[in-house]
């Protein structure tokens, strides 16, 4: 999750991963997004919390965060914008870079140290899903076997209920939840340096590879800093994913997923 971090679920240049595809006529980047600005697309960011009005981030439209009620239960409460590691507000602003005009959103889950707790990740997630959004940034994921269940019902429940669940893959070659769930979008970097390059992934469980290596994102106090990881590789994906349900509203995850793939850059028609 920061740039000192190896990347194992990563693609180099010297790989080939392309891929042929038939009957895709007519779906290509110019009538999946070309045009769209991600209005009327509402994107909740679950993270470390968004820093308010960030130059690179601007508006915040909703901010939230998992606390402890009077019996100890995790509760979402709404709650001022910050960010309590930088996390967040990095992978809000290459989210609003893409998309700058959809609704975003924050759920705080994540603590100083990128400290947190599976309770608070899974309540903040089931709250995002319950709320209807129509992307979520999951730049994180838990190795936790006792949530891997919990994690795929959620995953499930999105998934039938119109949420699009993009998912950032571990950086280390480990099992965690719930990028390797096929109800979400799951994301690994690739080392190029177009931000507007999505890869799809024939050799799964990473599904697409995004921009993540060497990337400038927002930082807490105003500035600007360097990260790599797949962390900022997913945001890529989620803001993509916010133009495509912004200039075809009604789209399933199955459908948004399907527009991805048709359009990655290494998929050609036969």
């Amino acid at each position: 999750m920061t740039a000192q971090q190896p990347l194992t679920w990563r693609l180099g240049r010297e790989d080939d991963i392309a891929v042929s595809a038939t009957g895709h006529s007519g779906v290509t980047a110019e009538w999946a997004w070309r045009g769209a600005t991600g209005r009327g697309v509402r994107v909740c960011v679950v993270d470390s919390g968004v820093e308010a009005d960030h130059p690179m981030v601007g508006r915040i439209d909703g901010s939230y965060a998992v606390t402890a009620d009077a019996d100890g239960r995790s509760v979402v409460v709404e709650s001022e914008p910050g960010d309590s590691c930088g996390h967040g507000t990095a992978c809000a602003g290459i989210i609003r870079s893409i998309a700058p005009e959809c609704e975003l959103h924050s759920v705080q889950v994540l603590g100083a140290g990128f400290s947190g707790t599976g309770d608070a990740f899974v309540t903040g997630l089931r709250w995002a899903i319950e709320q209807g959004f129509d992307v979520v940034n999951l730049s994180l994921s838990t190795r936790r076997k006792h949530l891997a269940e919990p994690l795929r019902e959620l995953g499930d429940l999105a998934y039938f209920r119109g949420t699009v669940l993009v998912a950032s893959a571990h950086n280390l070659p480990v099992e965690s939840f719930p990028w390797r769930f096929s109800s979400v979008i799951s994301v690994g970097s690739h080392a190029e340096e177009d931000p507007g390059l999505i890869l799809y992934n024939p050799r799964p469980p990473v599904e697409f590879f995004a921009h993540g290596s060497d990337v400038e994102v927002a930082w807490p106090g105003g500035g600007r800093t360097r990260c790599t990881g797949n962390s900022f590789a997913t945001p890529h994906v989620a803001g993509y994913c916010a133009l495509i349900l912004s200039k075809h509203p009604g789209l399933t995850p199955f459908q948004v997923k399907n527009v991805l793939y048709l359009t990655s850059g290494n998929v050609k028609e036969e």
